[in-house]
């Protein structure tokens, strides 16, 4: 007996005040509708999917935010007959794929919602029954090699044993737009991610450091966002570049050396930033890691944030490389973020780590920022 349909199930969801619920469910079955060919219906906080290709929903299904778990099931009618006869042949599924025989050691758990004429527990030892009458298999309620689950709701059961874990997070979409500062290196699209999880649609800014970055670099950020995307059902991520080498010429000649970092990334928040002004975005999101890199000190985090307004979210502020590297290889961008591109040829020997707040604030003026990055931004190509 092949399963008809998979019950979803989403999990901070069901927390929030009726209005707002309501409306974080209708956002992910819209998510859901806009990655898989399938009917979907809500019922008594469960999401039912009846698609068209099982295979294809349930790969699809792994990559949508706002769900927890889901289980392919089989449906039949609320009553003693129909439960046993659908429930015998999902057992001959089962033994037929190794799940179970005359030693495995099972359980029943049966959830029943509406009014019935038997209790959960009638209802579970009576499917308990069918079972070992079947295969004589021992029943172990604190310990078992396999769960079957029944669910009873009003005049219909579902019967499954798999509860396949999902992203969680909140539906994407729910959450409002970011502008989230993206290269082609490890941490920014992990970032991207993190917020997409919390339920923000992701505009990727990318900073095209030509004649310091190579074409590869390019290259490598479409690549990402391609993959990003793959998480992105009912919200796709949409791309920015900025042609950003004039403004960093002009912080390499005209600044002092060990500043230019310092003053690359001062100029990508701030083009960031305006654009999310442009976009009706909320926030800037970047891959900082709090030591990481020059950068990613507290005293340059704060030389380089100081005069934005609009928030800026480091989700991987407190993580190390291992964690990010870990989530990275879970997600599908590490591989595309390791190859060679050649790095940034603007770094300097020794960057500024320490950067003195008021010194910034006064190369700044020097370098007259805020018109060179006029200018980076009127190149910002879709």
């Amino acid at each position: 007996m092949k399963p008809d349909l998979i019950i979803a199930r989403y999990g901070e969801v069901g927390l929030k005040s009726n209005r707002v619920r309501r409306r974080f469910e209708n956002r992910l079955i819209n998510n859901i509708r806009a990655s898989i060919d399938a009917e979907v219906k809500l019922y008594q906080a469960r999401i039912f999917i009846f698609p068209k290709d099982f295979d294809d929903a349930l790969e699809k299904l792994e990559r949508i935010f706002g769900i927890v778990s889901y289980s392919p099931a089989i449906s039949t009618k609320a009553t003693f007959e129909n439960i046993e006869e659908s429930l015998s042949s999902y057992a001959e599924k089962l033994h037929d794929g190794g799940l179970l025989d005359e030693n495995t050691k099972f359980a029943i758990n049966c959830r029943r919602v509406g009014t019935h004429e038997f209790s959960s527990q009638e209802m579970a030892s009576f499917t308990g029954a069918v079972i070992v009458r079947k295969y004589s298999s021992p029943v172990d309620l604190s310990n078992p090699e396999l769960t079957i689950y029944l669910e009873v709701r009003d005049n219909d059961a579902y019967i499954f044993h798999e509860k396949i874990p999902g992203l969680g997070g909140l539906p994407l979409g729910t959450q409002g737009k970011v502008v989230a500062l993206v290269s082609s290196g490890i941490d920014s699209p992990v970032a991207s991610y993190l917020m997409m999880k919390r339920g923000c649609q992701v505009i990727a800014l990318y900073c095209d450091n030509d004649p310091y970055t190579s074409s590869e670099a390019l290259q490598n950020f479409n690549d990402l966002i391609e993959q990003l995307n793959l998480y992105a059902s009912g919200a796709p991520i949409k791309k920015r570049v900025v042609k950003y080498g004039d403004y960093l010429s002009t912080c390499k000649v005209e600044a002092p050396e060990k500043m230019t970092c310092v003053l690359c990334k001062s100029g990508m928040y701030k083009i960031a930033g305006k654009l999310a002004k442009e976009l009706h975005a909320e926030a800037v999101i970047d891959g900082s890691s709090l030591g990481q890199v020059a950068s990613q000190t507290l005293p340059n985090i704060l030389a380089t944030r100081e005069d934005l307004d609009v928030p800026v979210l480091s989700p991987l502020i407190g993580l190390d490389k291992v964690e990010i590297t870990r989530i990275a290889e879970k997600i599908g961008t590490f591989e595309i973020s390791k190859r060679d591109d050649g790095g940034c040829k603007a770094v300097p020997k020794y960057p500024e780590t320490k950067a003195d707040l008021e010194f910034v604030k006064q190369i700044k003026e020097d370098i007259n920022q805020d018109e060179a990055l006029e200018k980076a931004f009127k190149t910002i190509e879709h």
